[in-house]
């Protein structure tokens, strides 16, 4: 919408009745700035909310929900988007708990299907749920655990199939892959981690934790 603007600033006014193209514009970007300005403050508020009250100082972890015990792999994000540094000791002690917990023959689950931990109804047996692997595997190319990184990627890899294809998850117990085939997610975390491992370019994980 600026770049708009900033285009149609000096264009002549059309009909009678309209004002001064320039100070529409100046109306425009002084609306702009009230909305950045209360977007600023709406984010820093949760910011802080998830901070207080989602990270388990007793699991040393971000956990799935606020008050709860149990880790979710979904928070591996949480570095990759740039909400908080890979190196934050928060982060780093919660990536330390989910590969203790959650990562089982190599690849991460999204989370624990015990008979009591059941968030989604589903019975115990999940498969591990790629997507979640290659995020982790961002998460510790950030942290400058370059040759981790690259072990588990180099393992994702060769779980494709023979048309170089990834399902949602896998069994690395049965050796094959589960739901979904072939699964965007899989694929976009694929193509992002592969990027974010190439040491001759910024991947999208490195641009996002700068902002």
């Amino acid at each position: 919408m600026s770049g708009v603007v900033a285009r149609r600033v000096g264009f002549a006014a059309v009909g009678a009745g309209s004002l001064p193209p320039n100070t529409i514009a100046w109306s425009s970007c002084t609306a702009v700035l009230r909305a950045v300005a209360n977007w600023s403050r709406i984010r820093d508020e949760i910011h802080d909310d998830i901070c207080r009250r989602a990270y388990n100082p007793a699991r040393g972890a971000f956990t799935q929900s606020y008050g709860a015990d149990e880790l979710d792999a979904a928070v591996l994000m949480m570095p990759l988007v740039g909400f908080l540094p890979a190196l934050d000791p928060r982060i780093v002690s919660t990536i330390e708990r989910i590969e203790s917990e959650l990562l089982v023959d190599g690849f991460v689950l999204r989370y624990q299907t015990t008979p009591s931990a059941r968030v989604d109804g589903l019975p115990p047996g999940e498969g591990s749920f790629l997507a979640c692997s290659f995020w982790l595997a961002d998460c510790l190319s950030l942290m400058g655990r370059s040759a981790d990184a690259k072990t588990l990627f180099e393992r994702l890899l060769a779980v494709r199939n023979d048309l170089g294809l990834l399902a949602e998850e896998y069994d690395p117990k049965a050796g094959r892959q589960l739901g979904n085939v072939p699964q965007a997610f899989s694929h976009v975390g694929l193509i992002n981690t592969a990027r974010n491992l190439n040491p001759k370019t910024v991947g999208p994980a490195a641009e996002r934790s700068a902002t």
